[in-house]
């Protein structure tokens, strides 16, 4: 196809799909205070320390943002650069791996600029070490060269606002969480109203035409996560789109089904988890290795990808003897028998 033919191909979409020329998760992120559903609490402390700050006309103190994947740590991040009107650097963890990689990303800010470090967890001990001062007097400190002839070279940064965000916050050592002035903040899961909210902001953007129960229906089974109703919001755009249909609430329940997912959100993997211990072992309790055995997976996986949300729908609990299914996770597969009581 000539680059003339493939131009006209992008103009034919059409104005209604705008939104789908770039990154949709960029395109679906709110960038404006009023558009960040939930997380009053949060926003109501962020604004008192930003507006204090541009009183004083001084860059915020560093943030530091926590809970699981999907809630909106990144989104915050953007929007208090925007609140503030500075240029924010992005980087990861994972991506500094020496020394140096630090001092590249500092030494290349301006005063007032904001430094997001996702995943900040992962960071080398050894590069949280040089970052202590930065954080806290402003200065680099870079060592050159080994042995008798290693010199220390002390490098002044402008001043710049640190925000970090991480999924396990047990893994940042103590020295680094209190050097965090400005506040170590935890993002807690949304309710379904407020999910039904973010399916019909984000509907609106991708200029779907969505009936209200059919809003709803995808808001329960989003596992209280705005990232994933975004996720089931375009799986069931595709699904109504490919069969000429609009977007029901049976056309939601139709797709969501396709892709495993029942009516209390969960998927294949988690119902597995649960029938894994009631028919192989009697319900439990079970120890994590042991099922992760059986189901050939990792534990790591088992206890922070599924675990959390089986927890909090009451279908599983942890105990010291290992993991029991409860009288919801039998009813709700379906199962005869009943729970174990310790």
């Amino acid at each position: 196809m000539s680059r003339s033919s493939s131009k006209n191909s992008r103009a034919d979409r059409g104005p209604e799909n705008e939104a789908d020329t770039g990154f949709l998760d960029q395109t679906l992120r709110p960038s404006r205070w009023n558009e960040y559903i939930g997380q009053k609490n949060i926003k109501d402390n962020l604004h008192i320390l930003l507006t204090a700050a541009k009183e004083r006309r001084h860059p915020p103190e560093h943030i530091l943002f926590y809970g699981p994947p999907g809630l909106g740590k990144t989104t915050l991040a953007h929007l208090i650069a925007k609140e503030t009107g500075s240029q924010m650097k992005v980087t990861s963890g994972p991506a500094i791996l020496k020394v140096g990689d630090l001092a590249s990303v500092l030494t290349n800010l301006s005063a007032g600029d904001i430094l997001f470090i996702d995943e900040i967890h992962r960071l080398n001990k050894a590069i949280e070490e040089v970052l202590y001062p930065a954080m806290e007097t402003g200065t680099l400190d870079i060592i050159i060269g080994k042995g008798p002839s290693a010199r220390t070279i002390q490098l002044d940064l402008p001043p710049f606002t640190l925000i970090a965000a991480t999924t396990r916050i047990a893994m940042i050592s103590s020295p680094l969480r209190s050097r965090f002035s400005g506040g170590v903040f935890k993002l807690d899961f949304y309710t379904n109203d407020e999910i039904s909210q973010i399916i019909g902001r984000s509907a609106k953007i991708l200029g779907i035409d969505i009936e209200p129960e059919a809003v709803r229906e995808i808001a329960i089974r989003s596992r209280f996560t705005p990232r994933t109703a975004n996720y089931h919001l375009k799986r069931c755009r595709d699904y109504a789109q490919i069969h000429k249909s609009a977007l029901t609430r049976d056309i939601v329940e139709k797709a969501l089904s396709m892709l495993g997912v029942d009516t209390s959100g969960l998927t294949g993997a988690d119902r597995e988890i649960l029938r894994v211990i009631i028919s192989k072992f009697g319900g439990g309790p079970v120890g994590l290795n042991t099922i992760a055995a059986a189901l050939s997976e990792e534990q790591a996986t088992i206890e922070e990808v599924y675990e959390p949300y089986l927890i909090q729908l009451g279908l599983l609990e942890r105990t010291p003897r290992g993991r029991i299914a409860t009288d919801k996770a039998y009813a709700h597969l379906g199962e005869k028998g009943a729970a174990k009581l310790l």
